[in-house]
């Protein structure tokens, strides 16, 4: 099992472009993750690597208690702004799935969203194993963008990110063919019964999103790429020029959650 070395601060300069930058996540996913956990106000939720809190801010209205927790303080505090705008209240934690133990308590559901692939993923699954209630679930929400005519500019734009992010070891890991994938992992766990939900939206967005998009990624953070910036923006700018209509591009997004609970449990 290939686990990515854990580097506690990968996302510092990230974080300020996080929110403008990458897809939010369909609100329309967030009651369907609930109905189908049966998360009720008297459950506790927790978002391992929240990042800037999207998961744990759209989860709060269904939970008595969020926590997230992530590894860097720039993004724990752009998750408080995040909150204290939507009028939720969510625990947050400076930590890591290095620190998870007893000391939190125990969850119905574990989120977790863009972050699994930072874990050691097996250790992080037996953890929690011991912390999410008999009927509770492991939720992994993802996005992605499917082969329609509308995402014709996002191959070249990966492209585009995967040519400034050359030398980033831990990009290269999660494409080396040793790499097991989410569903994998999860089916040798604890958590093995699986299920999908997902929800498929048609959005217009501003191109000047893409260039935080790419900002917002570890390989292409502005700290991690230093004097390349403005090039990369320029690249970008180039590119989108093809496909944009009055600085606006559309996107076809699948926001998706992948529940994992136990064997037996309905």
């Amino acid at each position: 099992m290939t686990t990515i070395p854990f580097t506690p601060r990968r996302f510092r300069t990230a974080a300020a472009h996080y929110l403008q930058g990458r897809p939010p996540y369909a609100a329309g996913l967030f009651p369907r993750i609930a109905r189908t956990c049966g998360l009720a106000p008297s459950h506790r939720v927790m978002d391992l690597g929240c990042g800037p809190g999207q998961i744990a801010v759209a989860l709060a209205p269904f939970a008595g208690e969020v926590v997230g927790i992530d590894p860097e303080p720039e993004m724990l505090a752009v998750a408080a702004e995040t909150a204290e705008r939507a009028g939720v209240r969510v625990t947050l934690h400076q930590g890591s799935s290095y620190d998870l133990g007893p000391q939190f308590g125990r969850f119905r559901l574990v989120t977790m969203g863009r972050s699994f692939h930072w874990m050691d993923r097996v250790e992080t699954l037996r953890r929690l194993d011991g912390m999410i209630d008999p009927e509770g679930a492991v939720v992994l929400i993802h996005d992605d963008h499917p082969k329609v005519p509308d995402n014709r500019w996002a191959k070249p734009f990966r492209e585009l990110i995967e040519r400034y992010a050359g030398g980033d070891s831990a990009r290269a890991m999660l494409r080396s063919p040793d790499w097991l994938n989410h569903t994998a992992v999860l089916l040798d766990s604890p958590f093995s019964r699986l299920e999908e939900v997902a929800v498929i939206e048609r959005r217009r967005i501003p191109t000047e999103t893409l260039i935080d998009r790419a900002l917002s990624m570890s390989g292409t953070a502005p700290d991690r790429i230093g004097d390349r910036v403005t090039a990369l923006i320029a690249e970008i700018e180039g590119l989108m020029a093809e496909h944009e209509a009055d600085g606006m591009v559309t996107e076809v997004v699948t926001s998706s959650a992948l529940i994992a609970r136990r064997p037996g449990t309905d």
